[in-house]
């Protein structure tokens, strides 16, 4: 996965707790006050650290919400991996909806989940985080299928990204409408989502 601005991780406890506590901070702040009036001061401010500390491990303020859209990407695409270990890759319309939903849930328990969807689609600097998840989970897929049935196609990997793209709408609509009904909602989702699947599958 891309990563533009995150610079290596520290090896020492102390250092690796101070790192944490800014990105924790930033998860925090982000919520409260929005992408646009986040800046490394008030992350320095939140988390106790001074500046000098703050750049010690990270460039600026996009470099700490970077590892925030890496960690949540990685924390919903393991949700996602079982499905494609089963051999026969037989996957319901209710596997769909409980993936959905375990998908939101996980984003809803993350620090700053929602806020750090919102800024992977609406800041052009983090863009690339979301797009290198989606091409991540989207060639995982039609791998997965290319070794049941023998294959890849084309069409294939553009259904596969499809799947995915539709997938992560349906997450994102879920915080942008909050007053939607969840479960209705993944139930939908999740029956549109089994027709492109089932196409997927018997390619």
């Amino acid at each position: 996965m891309a990563q533009r601005r995150r610079k290596a991780q520290p090896v020492q406890a102390r250092a690796q707790a101070t790192r944490e506590l800014l990105i924790t901070a930033t998860a925090d702040l982000l919520g409260e006050i929005g992408v646009e009036r986040l800046s490394s001061n008030l992350i320095c401010e939140r988390a106790g650290v001074t500046p000098p500390a703050f750049y010690r491990y990270f460039k600026d303020k996009y470099a700490v919400l970077e590892e925030l859209g890496v960690r949540l990407m990685d924390a919903q695409n393991e949700i996602i991996l079982p499905l494609l270990e089963r051999g026969d890759l037989d996957i319901s319309e209710n596997d769909l909806a409980a993936l959905l939903l375990a998908t939101i849930e996980v984003t809803d328990a993350f620090p700053g989940g929602p806020w750090v969807l919102r800024v992977l689609r609406a800041v052009p600097a983090l863009q690339h985080i979301r797009l290198a998840s989606h091409r991540q989970m989207s060639a995982a897929i039609a791998t997965a299928v290319a070794r049941r049935n023998g294959a890849l196609r084309m069409q294939t990997a553009l259904q596969a990204r499809l799947l995915i793209d539709m997938g992560y709408a349906a997450i994102e609509l879920a915080f942008d409408e909050p007053k939607l009904k969840r479960r209705r909602l993944v139930e939908e989702a999740a029956h549109a989502l089994f027709v492109l699947a089932s196409a997927i599958r018997s390619a």
